[in-house]
C-alpha cells in the first residue's frame, strides 16, 4: 500500500466538519452599540415627554415671570389698555418714604428669624435624636405645626397675644404682672411675628437636620466618647461640622424665605402698629389690590426678585470659597 505525504511546506488540507456542527460567529452587541444608532430618536421620545411639564412650567411660571417685568414699566388698571411708563414706576418707588420703612422692616425680621428661629430646628433634631424611647412622638409634635392651616394657626396665635383675654396676658395675671400689648406695641411687634412664625415653619426644617444626623457615622461619637468628650464638646466638633453643608443650604433658604414673609404680618397685624411690621410682599399687595398700582407692585416684585438672585449668588460664592478653604 502505497501511502502519499503531503509536500514540505505545503499548506495542510481543511478538517472535515462534521454535518449540524456549524455555528455562526456572534456579533458582540454593548449597550453603547445599542444606543448609538437611536441616539437621535431617543432623544426625541425624550423630549415628547418632557414636553407636558416644560409647557405647563412656561405657561404657569415663565410667562407670569415675563408679563410681570413688563407690567413693572406700564401703567394699567387690568381693565384699560396698558399705557407703556418707562421707569416712571420705578422712580415712584423710590420716593415713597414707606418703601424705605418697609425695607428696615423686613431687613429687622430677617436678623430676628436667624438669631431666633434658625437654631430652634436645630436643637429640636438633636432632642429628638437622642430621645431613642419617645422619638416617633416627638417627631409628631415637632411636625404638627406644618400640617395645621397657616390661617387657622395664625388665628390661635392673634388670640394667644391678645391684650384682655390673651392666653399670654393670663399667665402674665397669673403671676401679678399686668397685661402686656404684645401686637400694639412697636416694641414687641416683630418679634411676636417672628415667635410665631418660628412655630409654623420649624417642624419642616426639623425633619431635614434629623435625615442629616441620621447619616452622621455612629463611630465618631463613640470615638468621643472614648476620649471622654462631653456632650457639648461632641455636639460642637462633631455634630456641627457634619451638618455645616446642610445649615449653609438652610441659612439660604430662611433668607430668601423670610424676605418674602406675609402671613404672619397680613393676619396678625395688617403692618401695624404705625406701619412697623409692614413686609415687603404686604407693601406689594397694598399697591396692587387696595391702590390698584399694578405698575408700581410689579416693579416692587421684580426689584425683589433681582435683590434675591444676587444675595443668592453672592451667598453661594462664598461658602463654596469657605468650604474648600
Amino acid at each position: 500500500m502505497t501511502i502519499v505525504q503531503p509536500a514540505r511546506g505545503a499548506p495542510a488540507p481543511p478538517e472535515a466538519k462534521q454535518p449540524g456542527t456549524t455555528r455562526p460567529g456572534r456579533r458582540h452587541l454593548g449597550l453603547a452599540s445599542l444606543r448609538r444608532p437611536g441616539r437621535r430618536g431617543f432623544g426625541l421620545a425624550s423630549l415628547l415627554f418632557l414636553l407636558p411639564l416644560l409647557l405647563l412650567f412656561g405657561c404657569f411660571a415663565w410667562w407670569p415671570i415675563g408679563q410681570s417685568v413688563i407690567l413693572g414699566f406700564q401703567e394699567t388698571d387690568l381693565v384699560n389698555e396698558p399705557t407703556w411708563v418707562g421707569l416712571d414706576n420705578f422712580h415712584f418707588l423710590f420716593s415713597d418714604p414707606l418703601l424705605w420703612t418697609t425695607l428696615r422692616n423686613t431687613a429687622w425680621f430677617v436678623l430676628l428669624s436667624l438669631v431666633i428661629g434658625f437654631p430652634v430646628p436645630i436643637m429640636l433634631a438633636m432632642l429628638v435624636t437622642e430621645l431613642r424611647r419617645l422619638g416617633g412622638i416627638f417627631r409628631v409634635l415637632v411636625y404638627l405645626p406644618v400640617v395645621v392651616p397657616p390661617v387657622v394657626a395664625l388665628m390661635l396665635w392673634r388670640w394667644f397675644y391678645d391684650p384682655d383675654f390673651g392666653l399670654f396676658n393670663q399667665v402674665l395675671g397669673s403671676i401679678g404682672l399686668g397685661p402686656y400689648p404684645w401686637l400694639q406695641s412697636t416694641a414687641s411687634a416683630m418679634p411676636s411675628l417672628v415667635l410665631s412664625a418660628t412655630w409654623a415653619h420649624a417642624g419642616s426644617t426639623t425633619l431635614i437636620y434629623m435625615a442629616a444626623l441620621s447619616s452622621v457615622p455612629a463611630d465618631l461619637y463613640e470615638a468621643a466618647e472614648l476620649d471622654g468628650a462631653s456632650i457639648r464638646r461632641r455636639i460642637w466638633h462633631v455634630t456641627l461640622p457634619q451638618l455645616r453643608g446642610v445649615i449653609l443650604i438652610m441659612l439660604l433658604l430662611q433668607i430668601i424665605g423670610t424676605f418674602q414673609v406675609f402671613t404672619e404680618p397680613f393676619i396678625l397685624t395688617d403692618g401695624g402698629p404705625e406701619d412697623s411690621t409692614v413686609s415687603i410682599l404686604l407693601l406689594i399687595y397694598r399697591y396692587a389690590f387696595l391702590n390698584g398700582d399694578y405698575g408700581t407692585a410689579a416693579a416692587l416684585s421684580v426689584l425683589l426678585a433681582l435683590a434675591l438672585a444676587v444675595l443668592s449668588a453672592v451667598y453661594l460664592r462664598l461658602t463654596r470659597k469657605w468650604s474648600t478653604s
